[in-house]
């Protein structure tokens, strides 16, 4: 009874880890990385959802303002037979599109203008943070595994 109550719950279930690159260029448009499931019973995974979002902040204090953004996404129907003890490594692909600010566009054109964006975007805490999360659907489990890494786009 308890081991059922377990296995619906996703604790002895299967765990998911991204692999991923230490750094991604941001012209390529594509992160390339593996998934690695394991479990403690022999379990089916039959979607997985791998999403990046960006997390842009800015200012400071009391006047902080946070926006999410979702810029690529991906959703895998394969069926995945994860045995027990043993270790499935899967390999992924995410295309993504990076949006650029109307400031950004402006320093693009040319160094001077680059420095002045750079200076303005320094004063107002401008920053872009990324983070790819991927999360599993589990056959007989209420609860699915996911794993969330922030990731460094050049």
């Amino acid at each position: 009874m308890f081991g059922k109550v377990k296995r619906w719950l996703g604790i002895e279930g299967v765990k998911i880890e991204m692999i991923l690159p230490d750094e991604v260029s941001g012209s390529s448009g594509v992160i390339e990385g593996k998934l690695r499931f394991e479990s403690m019973h022999l379990q089916t995974v039959t979607k997985i959802k791998i999403t990046l979002t960006e997390k842009y902040i800015r200012g400071r204090f009391k006047n902080k303002l946070t926006d999410q953004y979702k810029i690529g996404e991906i959703e895998l129907d394969e069926k995945i037979e994860v045995p027990a003890h043993e270790v499935i490594l899967l390999d992924f692909e995410l295309p993504f599109t990076i949006v650029k600010s109307d400031m950004d566009e402006l320093g693009d054109k040319n160094f001077v203008f680059k420095k002045l964006v750079d200076t303005a975007k320094a004063l107002k805490n401008v920053k872009s943070e990324y983070y790819l999360e991927a999360e599993a659907e589990v056959n007989g489990t209420a609860l699915s595994p996911f794993d969330k890494q922030q990731i460094r786009i050049v």
